[in-house]
Order: structure tokens, then sequence, then C-alpha cells
């Protein structure tokens, strides 16, 4: 069917090079987990297949070959290899895939060749990729690891993102925090794991003295960091980035209150304050058990009142408050605490520009 047309089995490059792929699977598989620089074009919507797949059982793979050209035909499938068309010519240097490298993706990559573009199939389908992300994590836990600490609005994230670094939060699409929900859903588990794996193969092609992530939990929001790299981070060295607390309450500010203020306006500029608003009165309340009722009152009187005056005439200095009283006798006590277990495993400490120099001289 497919017979010499182009095939790719170098899966850890094309997840390292995130080369564009074209995902023939149906919707439902795809959501389940696919690639950032993943589009879904499916040969068959999910009642199609599902239709097909119900035929294969009563009938067997004859018959259901047959119902499923006789269901994806005339219009219907001179829609989709248009579509399929136009990708490739938008994306040369892409690749398509179905589940496990079968029918489906050869007979696209056979309907694409007859539109007068020949377009490479990924060897063993979106399953090979899979265990090729899945392998390449686990090689990655292997390496030496080296965490990134330092209590909350240090401006970790900031740091490693001017380093050769991966950025789990940036992947997990959210910021670790209860404060840490963005407008924007989280990947699904799969895709978060894909990603991750391109992310190490990139870093690691510069051959870095050490893998930098930032210190974070198990769970990043509702994603989880793979067990085998999760027990490496949980064993690796530190380096603690310390910030005076007024840099911190300003980084805060930023992040959580002038930047998500306009992630929710860009989706909604009628209702995105009220969003806004909501967001962080339902983030506070996430932790009102941990602050007990006193503290949580009060930071919630706070926060009201903050919201109230951006609200009227859009100042944002109030929420210096409850951003500092927060830190003071909520964050910053817990990462003290947590840190004196972890005392002998830090390498070293100072502020950004003073981790920037050492990282640089230790990376030469």
């Amino acid at each position: 069917m497919s017979a010499g047309l182009p095939q790719a089995d170098n899966y850890l490059e094309i997840l390292r090079q995130q080369i564009p792929l074209l995902d023939l699977r149906a919707p439902s598989e795809f959501s389940r987990g696919a690639f950032t620089n993943s589009v879904n074009l499916p040969l068959m919507s999910d009642s199609e297949r599902a239709a097909v797949g119900t035929c294969y059982k009563l009938q067997g793979q004859q018959a259901a070959i047959a119902l499923g050209h006789q269901l994806v035909q005339g219009d219907v499938k001179a829609a989709r290899v248009n579509a399929w068309h136009n990708f490739a010519l938008a994306n040369p240097q892409g690749m398509l895939y179905c589940a496990r490298g079968g029918l489906r993706s050869q007979i696209a990559q056979q309907w694409l060749a007859e539109s007068g573009v020949d377009y490479p199939r990924v060897t063993g389908g979106f399953k090979a990729l899979r265990q090729a992300a899945i392998t390449a994590i686990e090689q990655a836990s292997s390496r030496p690891v080296l965490m990134l600490a330092g209590p909350t609005g240090s401006g970790k994230t900031r740091l490693l993102r001017t380093l050769n670094a991966v950025d789990l939060e940036a992947l997990a699409n959210h910021r670790g925090s209860a404060f840490g929900r963005k407008l924007a859903a989280q990947p699904s588990q799969i895709r978060f794991e894909n990603d991750l794996a391109s992310a190490l193969l990139q870093v690691q092609a510069a051959h870095p003295p050490y893998l930098l992530l930032e210190d974070e939990s198990l769970l990043i929001g509702q994603r989880s960091i793979p067990q085998k790299l999760f027990q490496t981070m949980q064993h690796s060295p530190l380096i603690l980035l310390d910030e005076p607390l007024s840099s911190r309450i300003e980084v805060i500010v930023q992040d959580y209150i002038v930047d998500l203020l306009q992630e929710a306006m860009d989706a909604d500029v009628a209702n995105g304050f009220n969003v806004f608003s909501t967001m962080l009165q339902q983030a506070m309340a996430r932790i009102r058990k941990r602050l007990g009722g006193l503290l949580y009152s009060k930071l919630a009187e706070l926060l009201l009142q903050a919201l109230a005056e951006q609200r009227r005439c859009g100042d944002i200095s109030l929420h210096r408050s409850w951003i500092a009283l927060l830190l003071t006798d909520y964050y910053d006590p817990m990462y003290h605490y947590q840190l004196q277990k972890r005392d002998a495993r830090v390498l070293m400490r100072g502020s950004a520009s003073e981790l920037l120099q050492w990282w640089q001289q230790l990376a030469r």
C-alpha cells in the first residue's frame, strides 16, 4: 500500500528537534496524550473509528477496511487529504503517524503521495515515540542532577530561563503552588512526559555538567514528575537562590497580579477581572486549613481590600500587604523547616547574579 514511501525511526531526534508531527489518530486518542509539536488531523472521527472497530471484531479485518473506505470517501476524503496536504506544505520537514504505524498512517501516506506529496511515516507510530520518550526520561534520571531551590518569589523560574535548564513548571503549565493555576488547562500526563523528554534531550545535547531543575514536589498541579526522575531529584545536591523579601514581593506582584490579570483580560475582556479575582480567592481558600483560622481571615480580608482597590482605580499597591504576610507567616517558615532537613545537600547559595556566575564557571 505504502511500499517505497519514506519512513523514519530516529525517535530521539524527532523528540529532541520537536519535528512537526501530523497525528492521524482519532480525537479521543489525541486528547489522552500527544506532543506540543503535533497537530491532530485524523483519518477517522471517533464515531467512525468506533464503527470500524466493531466491524473488525464481528467480521474481521477486510470487512473493517472496506467499511473505513466507505466512511471516508468522496468529499470527506478530499477534505481530509487537503488538510494533510496543507500541513505537509507548511511543514516540509515534518512527519505523520498513527497509533502504531499501521494501516491508518499507511493509508494516509498513500493518499498524500497520490496528491503529490511524499511525507515520511514514523515507524511504529505514537507507541514507538512514546516508548522513546519514556526511555529518554529514564536515561536522564541516571545523569547528575542539580536542584535550584529558594523561598517563594525568589525568582527561581526566571533564573532557570537564563540557563541551560529544564523548566518543569512551564511544561506542566502550572507554577507549582496553591496559587500556581493558570487559565489554560494543564496538559495530559502523557503529553507532559513527552514534552519533558524533548526538553531533557535538548538540554543534554549541550553536555552540561549537571541536569539543572527547579526543586519541585512530586505533583506540579495535577501533573506528576516521573517516578525515577523524582527519586533522583530527592537525593541531588541543591543550590539556593536568596533574594530579599522586598524583591520577592515584587516578583509575586508581577507573576500573580499583573501577569495573571493580563492573561484573564486577554481571554475575556468583559469578565477578565472577575475571573482573576475568583482565581486568587480560590487559591487562598485551598490553603485555608494549613493557614489556620486567624491567619486565613486576615489574609482573606487584605486580599478583598486589595481587589476592591484595584477594581476601583487600578491601583495594585495593596496587594503587597497580603503577599508580604503570606510569605513571612506561611511560606517562609515552611521553606526553612524543609531546608533544615536537606542542609547537607547544599552546594552553593547566593543571589541570582552570584548563582549565574557560579553556574557559568561550572559549565566551562
